[in-house]
């Protein structure tokens, strides 16, 4: 696949699917914010957000894999042991991962001083996930590497977001329900990997469409993201992110890019159409997950640090101006 030139573009709105056999449930009001996840009962409160160097309108690195191979031929793809390092230096860098939806809807609770990234996988290929007949993961894939870091660092909790076309991951029947099993979140990716700029109106939605009833028949629940093919939308923006085909409706949260940046906070100057991801790959191209990280790294008050109170959103008094007003009865700056 080729970088788009979407890459200045920013991020989507969340979507609702729902089938001719089911009934939608009704939009939130945009003007009314999600509401935030519930942290357990603590026995201390939370410290305070200058103290940790609370930041939750800084920029979210949003992650975006293909293939893992022991030699990539794509720009695209890279070895396990990369993405295993990648792993390592996230850990070491404070960031825990949490999925697409979780990260557009502020749907999550993370250690202060802690930072959030979006892992996200697109294509459905046998690397990233084999499920054998019993129900076990080949631990050279990349569902395998996760759920081993798993183990290995509790604190991490890994977790990703997998955009899959129709028969996903070898069209092995078990896959998708076991990823829903494991909290790994499902995303559309277009029936047959389509261009969906070369589509009419209705080659669009038949393709989200049949998406969506190809995933939701495999691993019911809502499917609230999707990432573009090729990073490259409809003739028809606004039908990538809701429409009809067939009897089945698909609606999302959000629509995802293929470069080339970090993506927004969800509470400051997030655009819901096109949220940026950042490629990460056997080869260094320009602005992909080693420039990022190592920017951010340098430039650590650029980024997204949890307050560690999901009820609440901190950050640096000067960044005031940039968080949307939706979001102001949790606001507190400092």
């Amino acid at each position: 696949m080729a970088k788009n030139a979407t890459i200045g573009v920013r991020v989507v709105l969340s979507v609702l699917v729902c089938t001719a056999a089911a009934s939608c449930a009704a939009e939130p009001d945009p003007a009314t914010p999600p509401a935030m996840a519930t942290p357990p009962p603590s026995s201390s409160p939370a410290p305070d957000p200058r103290a940790v160097g609370a930041n939750e309108l800084g920029v979210v690195p949003v992650l975006m894999y293909h293939q893992l191979a022991s030699a990539p031929d794509s720009e695209y793809d890279q070895t396990p042991e990369k993405f295993r390092a990648e792993l390592d230096r996230l850990l070491a860098e404070n960031y825990r991962p949490v999925t697409t939806s979780a990260y557009i809807s502020g749907a999550f609770d993370l250690p202060a001083g802690t930072h959030p990234v979006v892992l996200t996988f697109d294509d459905s290929t046998l690397s990233q996930l084999t499920v054998s007949d019993d129900g076990k993961v080949a631990p050279d894939t990349a569902v395998g590497i996760l759920e081993q870091f798993r183990i290995e660092h509790p604190e991490f909790a890994p977790t990703a977001t997998f955009y899959v076309n129709n028969q996903p991951f070898g069209d092995n029947p078990r896959a998708l329900s076991w990823l829903a099993a494991h909290g790994y979140e499902i995303g559309a990716h277009t029936a047959s990997h389509a261009n969906l700029a070369q589509l009419d109106s209705t080659g669009v939605q038949r393709e989200l469409a049949d998406n969506v009833r190809a995933i939701v028949s495999a691993a019911p629940g809502q499917v609230r993201t999707m990432a573009l093919p090729l990073g490259i939308a409809p003739a028809d923006r606004n039908l990538a992110t809701a429409g009809s085909w067939d009897g089945t409706n698909y609606a999302f949260e959000s629509v995802l890019l293929v470069g080339a940046e970090p993506a927004p906070s969800q509470y400051g100057e997030l655009d819901s159409t096109a949220v940026p991801r950042i490629r990460s790959g056997r080869t260094a191209v320009d602005f992909d997950s080693t420039y990022w990280l190592d920017r951010l790294a340098a430039n650590p008050e650029q980024r997204y640090t949890s307050d560690g109170n999901p009820k609440q959103i901190s950050f640096p008094a000067r960044l005031s101006g940039t968080l949307n007003p939706r979001w102001s009865g949790q606001a507190k700056s400092y």
